[in-house]
């Protein structure tokens, strides 16, 4: 013990760092296409909302008010998986989907068409893919909708009850979000995520993807 001290203090502060302080991840499917890709390597910002007990869900100060557009971590309340999705509906909106089309406090969004070649694709899947811009008020994101795949795409409308965010995947038509597993609770929130720290293409030979180095995100 004496001879591994410094090991074992270092060893000490990273666990509690990833508990309470920031947390990092690889991504490992392509929910969130095309805003985070298989391979990315990114931050989750876990003082962005609230300071925890470490090691638990206990909120013991409020910092922040998560906003609609973050790109978020959370504790999936179906089986305790760790999920990154955006937040689209905030507590007390009224939120529903029509044929894809996202309309929230009986605003419909607005959608325009990007060219293929400026988003990444979804790999191993030869359907058609659709990259769109949707813009919710003041916010916009790239979004694919897989128009072939079977999925949920119209629901409501439903109220965000207070203190739970309605989350989706980028990637609409493959995304286990909030309306497969409902709202989340905003103590199962677990951060912010920013930017991608690092990406290696996992198509390619794991070699990187330079420009993805230290790429924020919107």
């Amino acid at each position: 013990m004496r001879e591994n001290r410094g090991f074992l203090l270092f060893l000490c502060a990273m666990i509690v760092v990833r508990s309470a302080i920031a947390d990092w991840y690889g991504v490992p499917t392509a929910s969130m296409y095309p805003t985070l890709l298989i391979g990315d390597r990114i931050v989750s910002d876990r003082l962005a909302y609230d300071f925890k007990l470490p090691f638990t869900d206990i909120i013991l100060v409020r910092l922040g008010e998560p906003k609609r557009g973050d790109i978020v971590t959370f504790t999936s309340p179906e089986d305790g998986i760790r999920l990154v999705k955006r937040i689209v509906g905030l507590p007390g909106d009224v939120v529903e989907m029509r044929g894809e089309e996202l309309i929230i406090n009986g605003v419909k969004a607005s959608y325009a068409s990007i060219r293929d070649e400026l988003a990444a694709s979804v790999p191993d899947y030869a359907g058609r893919q659709v990259f769109l811009k949707e813009q919710v008020f003041d916010q916009q994101w790239p979004i694919i909708l897989l128009p072939e795949r079977e999925a949920v795409r119209s629901f409501g409308p439903v109220t965000v009850p207070s203190d739970e965010y309605l989350v989706l995947g980028d990637n609409r038509d493959n995304s286990k979000d909030s309306r497969y597993i409902g709202p989340i609770k905003r103590h199962l929130l677990t951060g912010r995520v920013r930017r991608v720290v690092f990406s290696l293409d996992t198509e390619n030979f794991y070699l990187p993807r330079f420009d993805r180095f230290g790429a924020a995100l919107h």
